[in-house]
């Protein structure tokens, strides 16, 4: 067992923190927003995450989780620092790694002894150098360092589960002995460890992202030529996902991806091999195809109610996606934005997400549940496929909505039944 520092205690950095401790380490919870880190001492997270709160509770009372803002007291006593900062994206789509820079600062001004420095955060190509270079130009002892890139391949919704049971464990490293001690952080958990060298690991994680968020894009433009040729996009994911070269993972035609890594990530890669001389069409297409589900939504309710202007309407789910009340990039935000823009009334309903949808939207009336939101609606919008949607008392709904019209963003209802019901019932792809 090892004494570890996790700098930036967001999603990755508490969940990575969190269950590290679980795992029988102790570890530092290193962060500069004082507040987060008193209410955390509290076991209030600043996050919504099944299965977290209980493990963060449980691993602060055995002290195997500290929570600080003093550097020295957390760099000082450990081996091993995980670097989990934000890395927003730039004007052009760049990663900025301002905080990257002041967290590795941070921890060579505070080093007592040889360390190895990880880097969790999601960085562009070529990220190890740079640490390795703030670190060096900091330092204010001569003392040993290694620089290490450990990406995280993280689910919002099951990101525990994730953590203690991931398909692999990517390091890259210059020194074969600092990615051997990271390794043995993860030895009980029984995956395969890629050892690579620092620029390879950086690049698996954005490749893999931007591979995903293709085959969410590739399933939304078939569900588009679906609608115009009458086939059905849900049975056509179904029939591909039988083959095993393809798989039925990330085939789910609706409003396409967002959150906290595909919107950022794609976009710096896009951006890293524009400004290095690459034409990356197929990224392009990716983020355009991503961003006119939205447009086709919005024009699916249009064309339902004839005008947007002064309709009220409905939004099931401000969430990027279930289990989360992550809004960065949720498709809610856009869709919001575009209904408000052609003149309608927009209420909205999220099991979770309500609070943190405040910072991101405004003009929007909160509903308690979804029948508070369906009372006097022109139509619902399904935007976030909660399982609470899934079982709604659908007569109930119909019973009391102005219009009994439905956009299902997500196809969780089946058509056949909605319109047996009475609903006016428009998806994606069907």
């Amino acid at each position: 067992m090892m004494d570890i520092c996790v700098i930036g205690i967001g999603y990755v950095g508490l969940v990575t923190s969190t269950c590290f401790a679980d795992l029988g380490n102790k570890v530092f919870c290193l962060d500069t927003n004082e507040e987060k880190i008193e209410a955390l001492k509290k076991g209030i997270l600043p996050i919504f995450e099944p299965g977290l709160e209980e493990l963060v509770v449980r691993n602060y009372q055995s002290s195997r989780l500290v929570f600080t803002t003093d550097y020295d007291e957390a760099v000082g006593q450990a081996g091993v620092v995980l670097i989990a900062v934000g890395t927003p994206s730039g004007k052009e789509g760049e990663a900025d790694l301002h905080y990257v820079e002041a967290a590795a600062a941070g921890v060579a001004r505070s080093m007592t002894k040889p360390v190895v420095v990880v880097n969790k955060s999601t960085v562009p190509i070529g990220s190890g150098d740079f640490v390795v270079n703030v670190i060096r130009k900091n330092l204010t002892k001569d003392l040993d360092f290694a620089v290490v890139s450990n990406p995280e391949f993280l689910r919002e919704g099951s990101a525990v589960y994730d953590f203690m049971n991931p398909d692999r464990v990517v390091l890259g490293a210059t020194d074969r002995a600092a990615a051997d001690t990271v390794a043995e952080l993860y030895s009980s958990l029984k995956c395969p460890v890629l050892i690579t060298d620092l620029r390879t690991a950086e690049m698996i994680k954005y490749a893999s992202n931007a591979f995903l968020a293709t085959r969410v894009s590739f399933i939304n433009e078939i569900s588009r030529i679906c609608e115009r040729l009458g086939a059905d996009v849900k049975q056509v994911a179904l029939g591909m996902g039988y083959d095993r070269r393809i798989g039925h993972a990330f085939l789910d035609a609706g409003l396409g991806w967002g959150g906290s890594c595909f919107p950022k990530d794609v976009k710096a890669l896009e951006h890293m091999g524009a400004m290095n001389g690459c034409h990356p069409q197929l990224l392009r297409a990716v983020m355009e195809i991503n961003k006119d589900q939205r447009r086709h939504l919005v024009q699916k309710v249009r064309e339902a109610l004839g005008t947007l202007q002064d309709r009220k309407i409905g939004v099931l789910g401000l969430s990027f996606k279930p289990n989360t009340d992550d809004m960065r990039e949720a498709p809610s935000i856009e869709v919001v934005h575009l209904l408000q823009h052609e003149g309608a009334v927009v209420k909205a309903y999220d099991p979770v997400a309500q609070a943190v949808a405040n910072h991101y939207l405004t003009g929007v009336e909160y509903c308690q549940n979804p029948y508070e939101l369906a009372r006097g609606a022109d139509a619902l919008v399904v935007v976030t496929e909660w399982n609470e949607f899934k079982r709604l008392d659908m007569s109930r709904i119909k019973s009391i909505m102005r219009q009994p019209v439905v956009v299902d963003g997500r196809n969780i209802y089946d058509p056949a039944v909605m319109r047996q019901q009475g609903f006016v019932y428009l998806s994606m792809g069907r």
